[in-house]
């Protein structure tokens, strides 16, 4: 699914421009072509705390400068999608998401409503599932999220925000618990992740999320963006920054169990800042230390 593994670790307290710079850093622009419909979702978990300080949600005028680079490269149409873990019209109505949506004139598609079609993913509890037909029509998809520590899936990045995005609130319930998702939430993600590809993960750590996320933790600006063309290696790289390796976050790990790579770092290119450097920088920031991993 994945042959490339090249990863941008940028630094800027302004979070546009350190998007824009590992955009470019990892030569993201040559990912797609005119004829592409472009699928963004964005993290709208909740509407609890609403400003994107809180390190809930996305940044707003972020999302616009994301819009507006896709936009640069001229695709034949652009989506946002997400489905929130309880209402995704209030979470955007309350963050302002709407706004941007609109003078951007981008089409929004709420995943927790239809119209349907049938996903397989052969999970072991959720054999299939009901998934908004959007995901069949696009033809790439960006995953754009906060980092955050995770009470049950230990973090939250790229992969997990796309694939517990798109689970509908009608289906599974609100917080989407009803069909056992959550029993196995890690071998849920791995499945749904088989089944979805993401062409490209940006993970904000502006501010990141430590404590218990995903909603009460603790929001830390950093400064730090990372960006990707394959979300298992950017979600590895952003794993350290929280003190982890790919076995301490087990969707990763069955991901490469499942043969699907790479959760090693050094089979990555990693442009911009160098993973130490940028672990030093989250430590000091988060905990007011200086450490690193290994």
């Amino acid at each position: 699914m994945y042959n490339t593994c090249n990863v941008a670790i940028t630094k800027n307290e302004d979070e546009s421009r350190a998007l824009l710079e590992g955009l470019d850093l990892i030569k993201a622009d040559k990912l797609f072509t005119k004829d592409d419909i472009v699928m963004i979702v964005p993290n709208f978990v909740s509407a609890n705390k609403p400003h994107p300080s809180s390190g809930i949600t996305v940044g707003t005028h972020t999302l616009r400068t994301l819009i507006q680079w896709v936009k640069r490269l001229r695709v034949k149409k652009i989506i946002i999608a997400c489905g929130a873990g309880g209402n995704t019209l209030d979470v955007m109505r309350k963050v302002g998401y709407d706004k941007i949506i609109e003078a951007e004139s981008c089409e929004f598609v709420d995943f927790n409503t239809g119209p349907y079609v049938e996903l397989a993913i052969n999970h072991h509890i959720i054999n299939k599932l009901q998934v908004n037909q959007v995901l069949f029509e696009k033809t790439k998809l960006i995953s754009y999220t906060q980092l955050k520590q995770h009470e049950e899936a230990t973090m939250s990045a790229s992969i997990k925000n796309v694939m517990m995005s798109i689970p509908s609130t009608e289906e599974h319930g609100s917080p989407k618990k009803d069909k056992g998702i959550h029993r196995d939430l890690h071998g849920f993600i791995a499945k749904m992740a088989e089944n979805i590809k993401i062409d490209l993960s940006i993970v904000s750590c502006n501010p990141a999320m430590v404590g218990t996320g995903p909603i009460n933790g603790i929001p830390i600006h950093t400064g730090l963006v990372i960006c990707g063309d394959n979300p298992i290696c950017c979600d590895t790289v952003v794993a350290r920054l929280l003190g982890f390796k790919p076995q301490a976050v087990y969707y990763l790990y069955l991901l490469e169990q499942l043969g699907y790579k790479e959760t090693d770092i050094n089979k990555m290119n990693i442009y911009g800042l160098k993973l130490k450097e940028a672990e030093l920088i989250f430590a000091q920031k988060v905990y007011g230390e200086n450490f690193t991993v290994d």
